[in-house]
């Protein structure tokens, strides 16, 4: 059984930091693609970085510099840092679990397993 659990959202002021936390069950994440989204209500959910199961990060623009996707295998926890955060980052900030191992990643919702989502506001 796989469940992805989000923590660490919080309200803070535009260029503070936050740590974002997916505590993984069911599958390692040393052997799965692990990616973060975000939504905003009515909006279309948006790809924001993914590391592959060897360990590679990729980055969307708006984000590149700024936050920083990590795994903890030991812990099986993915983690996002975000740093001198925008009010456009606010958002609610969801982890998904590729559901194959050692595949290429993929955005689909129906190709991966998803959390419930932390809720990340940013003021001005």
């Amino acid at each position: 059984q796989v469940r992805l659990v989000e923590s660490g959202g919080a309200s803070v002021q535009a260029g503070g930091t936050l740590r974002l936390t997916c505590a993984v069950s069911g599958l390692a994440t040393d052997t799965h693609c692990l990616t973060w989204f975000r939504q905003v209500p009515g909006d279309a959910l948006v790809w924001i970085t993914s590391i592959s199961s060897a360990g590679t990060p990729n980055y969307a623009p708006s984000v590149k510099g700024r936050f920083t996707i990590s795994r903890d295998n030991g812990e099986n926890t993915l983690y996002l840092q975000m740093s001198s955060l925008r009010p456009e980052d606010t958002g609610m900030y969801y982890c998904a679990a590729a559901h194959n191992a050692w595949c290429i990643c993929s955005v689909r919702m129906e190709d991966n397993y998803w959390g419930q989502g932390t809720q990340v506001t940013v003021s001005s």
